[in-house]
């Protein structure tokens, strides 16, 4: 990802990819089992109780038979990349240096494919550590676009999954995402812009603003990961792609009448104007 021989600096290379430059030299270490299994049920009730921030979640861990304190329940949530969803007024503020930009789909209709697509991060447990999953998704159509497994929060899986999603579908007029670094990344926005893409965000914690990401990840999470214990990253990256495959061609969905999201990507002649 970075190469120390080029022009560039590395603390440069660093900047254009979205992550911090003690991040090139950081050795990950793994979480502990009790840490794992804390994770794993924060993941699960974040699901149920997406408005919990630490301090609910810790009494709710609580009423279960966890000990964790407010702090180290912080902390989790925070390597998995998750927050309190809900809107926070002036909290909408990305990684510094980077630009945030205005949420776009406020009262649009969205009736074709290829208007807009979203992308989102999630994190995914497996029986001894976990991953995080990027998907584009087309927001007429809810047809997952691409999808990346990566094993760290950084910027290169969410281009990666966008050019994917580019070479094999077109481009969209809008990309809607959060405001989490990867996505106000210099690079990862220079790759918008170089498409000519229009750019839209979500308020900071704004869960609504993204929905149909949101109720992908629920729907992934309940009708694959959780019925799952991946053993490696291969294994979930395999079980994953199945079941999204499943998810495309063969699952209906109620909102697009009871098509699947290829059918309504691929044959959009009955519109179904959603409202954002």
């Amino acid at each position: 990802m970075t190469n120390r021989d080029h022009k560039l600096s590395l603390a440069r290379q660093a900047e254009l990819l979205g992550i911090s430059r003690g991040s090139l030299y950081y050795d990950p270490r793994p979480a502990c089992e009790d840490d794992l299994k804390l994770m794993r049920r924060i993941d699960d009730l974040h699901m149920e109780y997406p408005f919990a921030g630490s301090r609910m979640m810790k009494g709710l861990l609580r009423q279960e038979g966890f000990t964790a304190g407010r702090v180290h329940v912080a902390t989790c949530m925070k390597r998995m990349g998750i927050q309190a969803l809900y809107r926070r007024p002036n909290t909408s503020k990305p990684a510094p240096g980077h630009k945030a930009y205005p949420y776009l789909l406020r009262k649009l209709a969205v009736t074709r494919p290829n208007q807009v697509w979203a992308m989102d991060i999630t994190y995914i447990p497996m029986a001894r550590g976990f991953v995080y999953l990027v998907a584009v998704l087309d927001w007429f159509s809810r047809k997952v676009l691409a999808w990346r497994l990566s094993t760290t929060l950084e910027t290169w899986p969410c281009i990666d999954a966008l050019k994917d999603a580019m070479r094999r579908h077109g481009k969209p007029e809008i990309m809607n995402t959060d405001q989490g670094s990867q996505f106000t990344s210099i690079e990862f926005i220079k790759t918008l812009k170089d498409a000519d893409i229009q750019i839209s965000m979500d308020g900071k914690g704004a869960w609504r603003d993204n929905v149909f990401v949101e109720r992908l990840w629920r729907t992934i999470k309940y009708e694959e990961v959780y019925l799952r214990a991946y053993d490696s990253v291969s294994a979930a990256r395999e079980s994953l792609a199945r079941y999204l495959k499943f998810y495309n061609t063969r699952r209906p969905h109620s909102s697009l009448d009871g098509r699947t999201p290829d059918q309504a990507y691929l044959n959009p002649s009955v519109p179904i104007p959603v409202a954002a």
